[in-house]
């Protein structure tokens, strides 16, 4: 391991450890159904770690963790996450599965079929009439599942006026089902209600859009899968240390057989793109710098206002340092893994985002923030861990 350049290490303090120079930690999750425990995994790791986030945002899945973290008190976070899991995931597939990838695969099968038949238990239950046989504009037409059950799921496990009275801030993503616009609900700026994460996770056509005063909305998977965007969007001069967790991994092999082109083929769709957003802020902080040096050289008298109160304000562009994980895909899941959602893998999903983040919070040199005129710096602890 590197020398540390932190004043003091994650877990030094019980709560609220941040690398020097640091002015937030945000914790960015991304969609993906039932991969979705591995984010719940992730933040056990930074809270045994003392690392509390000041901003938490999803899309999807990734804005029902959020949601359940912003909206308890830190020593009762881990408990509502796990009170949450275990109650989607209640069912029973096998009592027993025999060692080895052909057996996981047939568990696997198993359980997303109950998926698709009979719902998930506190999520989503299947429509009483099916869509296709349901005449136009009918409750039951647009839609195979009724996701009644997650706002009660919701309400039993999220307290959304902590959410709404903290100053921690809280985000998730949607997608206007008329305009198809993306939007950002944020505490900031509006009341955080259960409708609002239920928009957030409505991905169609499984689930039906959510009314929000007159207007609908659908999964922000839609349009973008990942909030990390809506964080580098922000005009201010804040350092950031960013932990990034997402659950469809861009890079992967060739398939080999039809069920890997389709696992693969969600793969693409849904990674984050997290290069071609942090490229696209990099050029952006490069510009403004540049921008700066030239006002420098402008003297002084022939400078207007707003050319002035632009040179202050580019004088402290933010620093950002960016932890990306992703989840790694099993050998013997399909591409059913974001609606299999079977007790055992959840554990094991939950299991391999806490030992990820453990290797990366080993990386102290990880957690620094850039030096001033950096801009961003991404790691990710599948490509450039040194064991």
């Amino acid at each position: 391991m590197n020398a540390p350049l932190l004043s003091a290490a994650p877990g030094t303090h019980t709560t609220n450890w941040r690398p020097d120079r640091c002015d937030r930690i945000a914790l960015v999750l991304q969609g993906g159904g039932a991969l979705g425990a591995y984010q719940a995994g992730v933040y056990q790791a930074l809270h045994e770690a003392g690392v509390e986030p000041d901003w938490i945002s999803g899309v999807s899945i990734g804005a029902i963790n959020a949601a359940l973290i912003a909206g308890n008190p830190p020593e009762r976070r881990l408990e509502r996450l796990h009170a949450f899991w275990d109650r989607i995931t209640a069912r029973k597939v096998w009592h027993y599965t025999p060692d080895g990838d052909v057996f996981r695969q047939a568990r696997n099968a198993a359980s997303s079929m109950f998926t698709m038949m009979f719902g998930q238990p506190g999520f989503f239950e299947p429509r009483k009439v099916n869509p296709w046989l349901s005449p136009a504009g009918a409750q039951d037409a647009t839609s195979y599942y009724d996701t009644a059950p997650l706002r009660k799921t919701l309400l039993d496990f999220v307290d959304f006026d902590l959410i709404n009275s903290t100053s921690r801030r809280f985000s998730v993503g949607a997608v206007n089902a008329l305009t198809g616009n993306f939007v950002y609900f944020d505490n900031a700026k509006i009341r955080i209600e259960p409708e609002h994460v239920m928009a957030s996770g409505a991905l169609p056509p499984a689930f039906p859009t959510v009314r929000i005063g007159t207007d609908y909305f659908w999964d922000g998977g839609l349009v973008s899968n990942t909030p990390l965007q809506h964080l580098l969007a922000q005009d201010d001069s804040m350092n950031s240390l960013v932990f990034q967790v997402d659950l469809f991994s861009a890079r992967g092999q060739l398939p080999r057989t039809i069920q890997d082109v389709a696992a693969r083929q969600k793969d693409i769709m849904y990674s984050s793109r997290t290069r071609n957003t942090t490229d696209m802020f990099s050029r952006l902080q490069r510009w403004k710098k540049r921008t700066y040096q030239a006002l420098l050289k402008v003297p002084e008298e022939l400078l207007t206002e707003d050319e002035r109160a632009m040179r202050d304000k580019l004088a402290s562009s933010p620093e950002m340092t960016i932890l990306q994980l992703i989840y790694q895909q099993k050998s013997y899941e399909g591409d059913a893994k974001d609606y299999e959602f079977s007790g055992t893998s959840m554990k094991d999903h939950w299991q391999s985002g806490h030992e990820d983040t453990k290797r990366t919070l080993q990386r102290e040199d990880w957690l620094a923030i850039p030096p001033s005129g950096t801009g961003i710096l991404t790691h990710d602890v599948h490509r450039d861990f040194d064991a």
